[in-house]
């Protein structure tokens, strides 16, 4: 008896929609119709001989065999990806020197350089995590070729492509919250910061009373002592510990939008290029709501 061979565009129809929790903005993140991906979830409900998906309300949730077939099929567009990145481009060499700012530096750097190291096993890769000050002048100094950074819409930085915009999230542990009398405990990067600069903005705005309980010069530390419960802070989704939730109160202001660009050299060598085309491949599965 054949066996039906599952349609990877139909998976990837799939697996978009699912990670967006909406159909019909996968459809246009993929340039369909919406009928087309319906189309797609119903070739592969045929294919598996059962269906995998609800529809509840508006929205199409998964049922059982929906959440299993995720998981396959991720695995399976990830082999697929990496076949087609390994035989059409040439094979290249050589130092390619990037800078992440430190909400990359962990999860996403992680799976980035193993997907790249597959495909490029003869580039050699230095990596600099650190944040978007360092960055730029190491940067304007020609000691990086990439570089992943944050921007606002108040400051034009040259050599930059806006390649997703993130929200700003107070985040925190929900007891922080608990006495909403008392100045609000802010755990916030040193100064300079877009992120400490933007949340001190809006709570003013806001004539909400607050105190900077802790400053850090490194992620790890905010993370740490925002876990611990000394204040919330503001990042965005981005490497959000999963100990951490995202604080909705009312009174709490609304924060705007952060971008994030990719700052590049003047004539890039192939092995750059290759790691920019891998950084954005990743980008945009790791963060599909926010990665254009």
């Amino acid at each position: 008896m054949r066996k039906p061979t599952l349609d990877l565009e139909a998976l990837r129809s799939f697996v978009l929609g699912v990670e967006l929790g909406n159909f019909a903005e996968a459809a246009e993140r993929l340039n369909r119709s919406t009928s087309a991906v319906s189309a797609h979830l119903k070739k592969l409900e045929a294919q598996l001989e059962q269906p995998i998906v609800k529809r509840s309300g508006r929205s199409l949730v998964l049922l059982p065999a929906g959440e299993e077939l995720l998981s396959y099929a991720k695995r399976l567009l990830a082999v697929n990806d990496d076949a087609v990145m390994a035989l059409r481009q040439p094979k290249v060499s050589g130092i390619v020197r990037i800078g992440l700012q430190e909400d990359f530096g962990e999860r996403f750097l992680t799976y980035m350089l193993a997907q790249f190291n597959r495909t490029n096993p003869d580039v050699v890769l230095d990596v600099q995590v650190s944040r978007n000050r360092n960055l730029i002048e190491r940067f304007q100094q020609g000691k990086l070729d990439l570089v992943l950074l944050w921007n606002n819409t108040e400051s034009v930085i040259k050599n930059t492509e806006v390649i997703g915009q993130f929200p700003m999230q107070w985040i925190g542990v929900p007891e922080a919250l608990a006495d909403p009398q008392m100045p609000l405990s802010l755990v916030l990067f040193e100064s300079p910061c877009l992120l400490r600069e933007s949340a001190i903005k809006a709570l003013d705005a806001k004539e909400i009373p607050w105190r900077v309980a802790m400053s850090s010069h490194s992620l790890s530390g905010v993370w740490s002592a925002t876990e611990a419960g000394l204040g919330i802070t503001v990042r965005t989704p981005a490497g959000r510990p999963d100990s951490l939730v995202v604080l909705e109160k009312e009174w709490l202001p609304r924060l705007p939008d952060l971008m994030l660009c990719l700052m590049q050299a003047d004539g890039l060598n192939t092995a750059a290029q290759s790691l920019k085309e891998t950084v954005l491949t990743e980008l945009k599965q790791t963060f599909p709501r926010w990665v254009y």
